[in-house]
């Protein structure tokens, strides 16, 4: 799979040392933005493992999964929501730093970092193949149709994994402004939803056009789960989305953060 996934070599290196110190190309805060910010709140809060460097979050029929991230501590697990506990969980190799996580065709599949190497679970974490690709893997999500992944770029990829073959490629933007350090993603409802790495919010985005669609901003939710400049600077930043399909609300977390949060999308 060579043209999976573009190498993102004008991106100084995510993770310093033991992966906690973060670098990356400064955002403008003043840049425009025409997508509108969605209303939300929160309906639910639960306990999340604090050491955990989150990357992907999954609910699937009442079941919780997490990616977790760092070389020697990556993992896929099975968590319970309701405690935080860790149900059951698969290790990755010690040279591998776990990404995204996504369900597509029955099946877990699990990205890494820099290592060129997708994984895939049976619901029950057990390995049972892996795919190679070329460049960096962040996010992972699926349609139904096809599996759909981040690079840190602005750019999506969907990806048929029965080929390996890419199918298509859309570059996102906020108007006319381009929207780069797309991470962890989740399909919702016709639209992907994106953390975008190293801010508090998330891009709803239209598959068809890249365009996006609205932002959830979340800052509040980094603040009540006492999250410091200390703690960000480490790497405790928004990431991680699951879709509550039963109750229509979205699970979203943080990388090292305490807690789970349940919100609600509200309407105009």
């Amino acid at each position: 799979m060579p043209a999976l996934i573009t190498s993102l070599a004008r991106w100084s290196a995510r993770i310093v040392a033991a992966g906690l110190l973060c670098t990356f190309a400064s955002v403008d805060a003043k840049a425009p933005q025409t997508a509108p910010t969605l209303r939300w709140k929160i309906v639910a809060e639960y306990p999340h493992d604090a050491s955990g460097f989150t990357q992907g979050l999954l609910w699937h029929q009442g079941r919780l999964f997490e990616s977790d991230g760092q070389y020697g501590a990556s993992q896929v697990a099975e968590k319970e929501l309701a405690t935080g506990k860790t149900l059951r969980a698969t290790p990755l190799p010690a040279s591998e730093f776990g990404e995204g996580l996504a369900l597509h065709a029955g099946a877990l599949w699990q990205l890494t970092w820099r290592e060129g190497v997708l994984h895939r679970y049976d619901l029950t974490l057990q390995q049972t193949g892996s795919l190679r690709y070329g460049g960096e893997g962040w996010g992972i999500t699926s349609d139904g149709a096809a599996l759909i992944v981040s690079n840190g770029s602005a750019t999506l990829t969907w990806v048929d994994p029965a080929g390996p073959s890419v199918l298509r490629k859309v570059d996102v933007r906020d108007g006319d402004m381009p929207v780069p350090r797309l991470n962890e993603l989740e399909w919702i409802e016709g639209s992907v939803y994106a953390n975008v790495w190293m801010t508090d919010r998330i891009a709803r985005i239209a598959p068809a056009s890249g365009a996006v669609t609205g932002w959830l901003d979340l800052a509040a939710l980094k603040q009540k789960a006492g999250i410091t400049a200390a703690d960000e600077a480490r790497g405790a930043v928004l990431n991680g989305i699951a879709w509550r399909a039963d109750k229509r609300h979205l699970l979203v977390t943080g990388k090292y953060w305490p807690t789970i949060y349940e919100i609600k999308l509200l309407s105009k």
